[in-house]
């Protein structure tokens, strides 16, 4: 590797043992920086890049130290960096004493990892191997110890920190039937889900599926296992019985309308009607956080309807009744009476007078494009005439352009 000599690499300098104070964002960015580093250099040359992924690996948690890790932000970024650094070893056409050489290092970093920051790496360590003959390898090398890590014998068992390591290589070497062996009784779904993998590689779907219902708990992530299960039904053809039994829990996005969005391309022969009903159906007593979704599929009818079930946010009505004035001007109305509907039942979270009259103003501007404002300030007006909690501090805003003052 010639060109590894005369290449000085930039992160390297900078990812010193306690080379970062406590603020994690300066961190982000160096570790954003490096791997950006590492894949431009994979472009050109694919064996010094994998060069450095294995030299940013080595340093990384050593120079994080003292980075506080509360906020989740510094750790979310080093998972990210080994995802994309990961692939970029595995592919590179390396000799099999450097690749073997590039695993020892790797091994030395991880099992001096005391925060652990690179905690993960050991899930990739079969693809990391980049052959079978060598996974099969650091199997045997790790299997001992992982088989008393594992063992149901309380006195026995413990944590290894190379067991996720030892369960990947064997799924990589597909020595399936020992890792199934291997992983029973009383373990967690992070070791559990290699028995599933390696069930599924044997053609045993419906023992997998069966395998992951049964790891259910309360230490266990169930969208993992939601996930999981839908993918083998969806691999074997079956997608109807995948959404009816997995597919609305697998997909949660962060949002209502990331969730809606991931269901509807996941499953493309299901109407987005269809999928939104069976979505709000989930959330009984919330039904109007979906209104977002139905208002982003063009369901307008639906979407009045969900948010007139249960509460929404007030703003999110009064912004699709400004933004829909001109293209669907029936449906800016009747959201922006629900927006006064909601803000006069005391909804809406540090609402001010603007909010109010945004939400008015884009009423009235509505009904007037549909030649009735007279019929909507009149509906205004008897709803603000209520008894409901909000209904005095709205009416003093308004009260003096709906003549109730």
């Amino acid at each position: 590797m010639a060109s590894e000599s005369r290449y000085v690499w930039e992160f390297k300098a900078r990812f010193r043992r306690h080379a970062f104070g406590w603020r994690s964002q300066p961190a982000v960015g160096r570790v954003t920086e490096a791997v950006r580093e590492i894949r431009k250099v994979a472009r050109k040359d694919a064996v010094l890049a994998a060069e450095g992924a294995v030299l940013f690996l080595e340093r990384v948690s050593p120079a994080l130290e003292q980075v506080d890790s509360s906020s989740g932000a510094i750790g979310t970024a080093v998972n990210r960096a080994i995802a994309e650094l990961v692939p970029i070893i595995e592919a590179a056409p390396a000799d099999e004493a450097t690749r073997e050489q590039w695993l020892e290092r790797l091994w030395s970093a991880h099992e001096a990892d005391a925060i652990p920051f690179i905690e993960t790496l050991s899930d990739h360590w079969g693809s990391l191997c980049s052959s079978r003959t060598l996974a099969s390898v650091w199997a045997d090398r790790l299997i001992g110890v992982t088989g008393l890590a594992l063992s149901p014998d309380p006195s026995v068992r413990g944590y290894f920190h190379g067991t996720s390591a030892c369960l990947s290589a064997l799924y990589a070497a597909e020595r399936h039937e020992e890792l199934v062996a291997l992983v029973q009784g009383d373990v967690l779904w992070s070791y559990k889900q290699w028995a599933v993998r390696a069930l599924v590689a044997l053609g045993r779907k419906a023992e997998a599926i069966h395998y992951a219902e049964a790891a259910r708990g309360p230490w266990t992530d169930d969208a993992a296992v939601d996930a999981v299960c839908e993918e083998i039904l969806l691999s074997s053809g079956l997608a109807d019985e995948a959404y009816t039994r997995y597919g609305l829990r697998a997909n949660r996005g962060g949002t209502y309308l990331a969730t809606f969005r991931r269901v509807v391309e996941r499953y493309p022969n299901r109407t987005r009607g269809d999928i939104l009903t069976a979505l709000a159906a989930t959330t009984p007593g919330n039904e109007g956080k979906w209104f977002a979704a139905a208002k982003d599929a063009g369901l307008y009818d639906e979407a009045l309807a969900l948010a007139g079930r249960s509460p929404c946010d007030p703003r999110t009505l009064t912004r699709a009744a400004r933004d829909f004035l001109d293209a669907e001007p029936r449906f800016s109305f009747e959201v922006g009476l629900l927006a006064l509907r909601w803000l006069v039942e005391g909804y809406g979270y540090e609402i001010t007078g603007a909010d109010v009259r945004a939400a008015y103003l884009s009423t009235i501007a509505a009904a007037e494009r549909l030649g009735i404002a007279a019929d909507a300030r009149a509906r205004i007006r008897r709803l603000l005439l209520s008894e409901l909690p909000g209904a005095r501090v709205v009416r003093d805003l308004l009260g003096r352009e709906l003549e109730l003052s």
